[in-house]
Order: C-alpha cells, then structure tokens, then sequence
C-alpha cells in the first residue's frame, strides 16, 4: 500500500490567540502552530497500515512555522518520506487548499496507482466542516468517506474496508476500491509518542523534500471583515446545598427568565 497523509497546521488554541492590527487576522508574532489533532490521527493510522500490510507512507505539509518540526517527528514514528510544499499560504482555503493537494500529485513528484490510499484528518478547528477531503477526491476523480475511526484492506489489496461514525454512536462499514480518500476521525490507536532526542537524531539523517506546485487560481470563498475577542458577560454561579436546594434554586432561574412558570 502506498499511503499518502496530508498533515496541516493549525493555530494552538491552548496559548491566548491575539487579533492583529489589520482587525481580520491572528498576530503571527504570539501564534504558536500545532498539527492537527484529526491529522495527527491520519498519520497515525498510516504508520499502522503500514506495519499491517506494508508499503510505504509519504507526509505532505504546506510551509508554516513549525511543519518541519512536524515532518520530521513524521520520520521518527515511521513515515518513508516527507515533502514540503514551499509558499505562502496564509489565508488559503479549503477549495484552494484540495486544488494545491491534487497538484502535488499532477507535480511528477507522486503519481496515482492502483495501490495508492489518501489520508487526511477529517475536520480542523479552522474547517469544522471538513471539507478539504471531500473537495480533493472530487478533484481526483476518486472515492471518498470522511469520519473514519478504522481501516482494512480486502484479501486482494484492492479495496479498503472503513469504518465511518455517525451521530448518535451509530458506526458503519464501507468498502471502497483503490485509489481512495479518507477523511480520518480517529486512529485505531491512540497517536504514539516519540522521544525528543530521536527527532532530533532523524533531523540529521532524514531528509524533507520540497516540490513545487502552482498557486491555484482565485477561487470563491469566505472573507473576513472584522474579528472579535469573546466578550466577558459574567461568571458562571455555583448552586450549591442539597440535592432539593439545588433544585428549587434552578426551577427559580428558570421562572425568573420566562422559560418556565410559576
């Protein structure tokens, strides 16, 4: 199997995010990038089918700050090869983003076969919507299903069998043939640690490759006129006492709210 996992990176929301001067974007001074945790879990999720069935695992990140940290702890978990595609993305979105993925394989770099599986995380907190997966399969031409927690391939090697979560813990099974895109929810396996001192060691051995690829054309999307920090309306009250207390104290906000009578 020969696994493709596009990997990007996105804002750390654990450290304060702060709106920059323009009014329409984050400070890049205090930004801190991280990988995305659903990408984290398509890379995962690679490393095992790879143990499983073999063939090889190929990373693939848009410049930003921090992808080469992340390119390279991908060899030191187990990834083949790592590329990088060089550019300014700021601002670039989904629809932008899956033309720049399907050109990477259009590049000469990496070509399409009967083998070839796609893995990408199946939402950010940048596209809640996930739609990147989706938009590259259409683009390619190929099969696709995203909120996948599990992956097998047929006796052949010809199909995989996904697993794909519904709403409601509702689970359900598909199989797609080869060629595909799958748009990861969860791994099999929680995403395994790597040790700093063996990134640091592959960062002298491996090597991160860079291919080229044109900017897409303008393409239609979402523009941001202004943004806002979270307003401080107040705190949160603690009801406390007995288990009756309590409740008379709630059915008392509710009434004084209109939401229920007297």
């Amino acid at each position: 199997m020969d696994t493709v996992v596009f990997l990007k990176m996105v804002p750390d929301v654990v450290e304060e995010l702060v709106i920059g001067q323009d009014g329409k974007s984050l400070d890049t001074q205090w930004l801190r990038m991280k990988l995305s945790d659903p990408d984290e879990h398509a890379l995962e999720e690679a490393i095992i089918l790879k143990e499983k069935y073999g063939g090889t695992v190929t990373v693939v990140g848009m410049e930003a700050p921090e992808v080469e940290e992340v390119l390279y702890t991908a060899f030191a978990k187990g990834a083949d090869r790592a590329v990088k595609l060089p550019g300014d993305w700021t601002g670039i979105q989904a629809p932008a983003i899956a033309k720049l993925y399907a050109s990477f394989f259009s590049s000469g770099s990496r070509q399409l076969t009967s083998e070839t599986l796609i893995l990408l995380g199946s939402q950010a907190i940048d596209d809640l919507e996930g739609e990147v997966a989706p938009y590259l399969a259409e683009i390619l031409g190929l099969g696709y299903v995203g909120v996948v927690t599990g992956i097998k391939l047929d006796d052949e090697k010809k199909k995989v069998i996904v697993m794909k979560e519904f709403a409601a813990g509702l689970r359900g099974e598909f199989e797609l043939p080869l060629p595909a895109v799958l748009g990861m929810q969860a791994a099999e396996k929680p995403p395994r640690y790597v040790p700093v001192a063996k990134v640091r060691s592959i960062m002298k051995s491996a090597r991160i490759e860079t291919v080229e690829v044109s900017p897409p054309e303008a393409i239609a999307g979402l523009s941001v006129d202004r943004l806002f920090m979270p307003e401080v309306t107040g705190k949160a009250d603690m009801l406390e006492g007995s288990v009756e207390e309590v409740s008379a104290r709630i059915i008392e906000i509710l009434a004084d709210r209109g939401l229920i009578g007297r």
